[in-house]
């Protein structure tokens, strides 16, 4: 399923990310991942961290950016 532009989160982007936070179908349209890995990746805590909003997961964007960026890091070293 192809995103719009105006619901396409990439389309807000302000160095890297949104200046929104992101939920868990943002993360996935973002790293071009399933929406099933998002949450295999919260539910084996090996993903970014996420937070709840009463029943909405939400995501920082820039704990996000810090996850991606550690991932870069271990790939490296």
């Amino acid at each position: 399923m192809a995103a719009t532009a105006a619901n396409d989160p990439r389309s807000t982007l302000r160095g890297g990310l949104p200046d929104r936070y992101l939920t868990p179908e943002d993360i996935a349209a973002l790293l071009s991942v399933p929406l099933e890995t998002v949450y295999a990746w919260r539910k084996k805590r090996t993903g970014p961290p996420g937070f709840r909003i009463g029943k909405h997961l939400r995501y920082d964007p820039a704990a996000v950016r810090t996850w991606v960026d550690s991932l870069s890091a271990d790939n490296a070293a």
